[in-house]
């Protein structure tokens, strides 16, 4: 059987393995099962089938209280319910929260979301195989197989994670653009980021390269993006690196549909591979330190800043004479007051590394436009960067 996250509490762990763990529930006074088929959320105990005729109301209150409910009425009228009951939960802005340091908005804001996440996780459609077994559903037979991978028999989503899967697939299908690469798209697999923001991109496609630079390695690869830069630049082996079996998969359709898997070379493991030392060793870690929840906050947050520490700690070791380290990070952090305004260069400094060049832009995505936001002075002032960095002892 196909080997998946554990789950505790509705959040992921990074190691372990669960079945597709059955769950039951008594409709029209006969026993129902079906397979848990949620690679996030852990199954539900109470459960209760319901249809078009429930009100958005009774709906909510049954979800906040823990019961889940498996929709047997029409597709799109189950859409229309998941979104009427989230905007219940979210409910009326808090004025007071402008008040607050912007850390502490930060924290509850994003406690805020995992709760509603929690609850709206509980409204359930049932599949049959690959299939939505509902009115109107859409055909999801190819989305289902790329995220779950083959499923027979009865099965219970979260429809809120099903819409996730779904949009993910359309990432699948028509690609990311990416203005570095000459808007060359990249495919990303179920559960690797998006390259959506291109500032940083920009950076890494434009910055000078080490002379003579033969060998590059891109430490945690993600969609393959950056490794595709720097071999379309003309560095003639990039060896890329990445725990993420998606993210590997991804990496390495990227090159091959680049025609560039003569020089891209994808790994899965864990940071720096055992190469030769390297003339330039590129990394772009999550921005945020914090908790990870689910497959994509490991895109975005870096627990205790680990990712962060490793990569420094052993860049200077595996340097060639006169390469370069190249750190890409946004200062949101910094300005939303998780991490200290001093601690990058204090990084530096215990690592054995010193700055050679700066390179920064501003940031540029649409929630820096959203004065709504409750962050929105740290998002409009966040800055982009790409530090380059060499041993402090070439020096």
């Amino acid at each position: 059987m196909e080997k998946r996250k554990r789950l505790i509490n509705g959040s992921e762990t990074p190691d372990g393995d669960i079945i597709d763990q059955a769950v039951t529930w008594n409709e029209n006074d006969q026993t129902q099962t079906a397979a848990w088929r949620s690679p996030r959320w852990a199954p539900p105990v109470r459960l209760e089938a319901v249809d078009d005729r429930i009100p958005a109301a009774v709906a909510a209150r049954r979800l906040q209280e823990g019961t889940a409910l498996v929709w047997r009425g029409d597709y799109h009228n189950a859409r229309q319910l998941l979104q009427a009951v989230g905007r219940r939960l979210e409910g009326r802005p808090q004025k007071a929260g402008a008040q607050l340091p912007l850390r502490e908005i930060f924290h509850r804001g994003r406690l805020r979301q995992a709760q509603q996440a929690a609850v709206l996780a509980r409204l359930l459609v049932p599949l049959a195989g690959t299939r939505i077994a509902l009115a109107r559903a859409p055909d999801a037979a190819d989305a289902l197989q790329a995220a779950l991978g083959p499923l027979a028999g009865a099965g219970l989503l979260p429809l809120r994670e099903l819409l996730g899967i779904i949009g993910a697939w359309q990432w699948r299908v028509k690609g990311v653009p990416v203005p570095a690469l000459g808007q060359a798209r990249v495919y990303p697999h179920y559960g690797v980021f998006a390259p959506i923001r291109s500032e940083y991109l920009d950076l890494v496609a434009q910055a000078p390269l080490p002379a003579a630079c033969r060998l590059a390695l891109d430490i945690g690869t993600g969609t393959g993006v950056i490794a595709a830069i720097l071999a379309r630049r003309g560095v003639p082996t990039v060896v890329a690196t990445d725990t993420s079996a998606a993210a590997v998969a991804t990496a390495r359709d990227t090159a091959q549909r680049l025609g560039l898997e003569g020089a891209i070379e994808v790994l899965q493991q864990d940071m720096f591979p055992d190469v030769a030392p390297a003339d330039l060793i590129v990394c772009n870690p999550p921005w945020l330190p914090g908790k990870v929840a689910n497959a994509l906050d490991a895109a975005v947050f870096d627990p205790d800043s680990r990712m962060l520490r490793a990569f420094l700690a052993g860049l200077a070791s595996r340097l060639a004479s006169g390469g370069e380290g190249w750190l890409v990070m946004s200062d949101l952090a910094e300005r939303l007051g998780l991490r200290e305004p001093d601690t990058l260069g204090s990084m530096f400094s215990e690592a054995g590394l010193r700055v050679l060049q700066r390179h920064h832009t501003a940031a540029r995505h649409r929630r820096a436009q959203d004065a709504t936001d409750p962050l929105h002075e740290a998002r409009a002032a966040e800055v982009v960067s790409l530090w380059r960095l060499g041993s402090a002892e070439a020096s």
